[in-house]
């Protein structure tokens, strides 16, 4: 596991166009974390390592938002308002894994459907500074093993 310190906005938009340099298609990103922790603000960053930052919009009253990326297609999913993964099945979510990039905010809600190999970043706010976040990011499944085993 990994954890990073954001002390603002800005820092949070700056690691997240840093992280997005190692994404590629069939990636999956769960973004966890309570209301107002920087999930969004995460996502703007990732877009705007793809040159999309002006293009965001919350996705949570369509579920999902497609960005058309040089490299493939970037979905931004908000499954907060699901009532349960039967849902994201009815909408065909999971067909999206395969074809982009996923952004999943309020992931934690559905990771029983998703496979096996997935990036979770987790947002914590700190009680003592109201701008400063702790980002935990952590990698599930084989396909992160490599990269891990680098870092440790």
């Amino acid at each position: 596991m990994y954890k990073f310190i954001s002390k603002c906005e800005q820092d949070t938009i700056n690691f997240a166009s840093k992280f997005a340099k190692s994404l590629q298609k069939k990636d999956i990103v769960v973004l966890s974390g309570e209301l107002g922790s920087g999930k969004t603000k995460f996502v703007q960053g990732i877009l705007k390592y793809f040159g999309l930052e002006n293009e965001i919009s919350s996705p949570t009253f369509t579920i999902v938002n497609e960005y058309s990326a040089e490299i493939c297609p970037i979905y931004h999913f908000d499954v907060y308002r699901l009532a349960d993964t039967s849902e994201f099945y009815a909408m065909g979510g999971d067909e999206y894994f395969e074809n982009g990039i996923c952004l999943i905010e309020w992931g934690e809600l559905i990771e029983n459907v998703l496979p096996p190999n997935y990036i979770k970043v987790t947002f914590k706010k700190d009680d003592n500074c109201e701008d400063h976040r702790e980002l935990q990011i952590e990698a599930f499944g084989n396909k992160y093993l490599i990269s891990k085993a680098r870092r440790e």
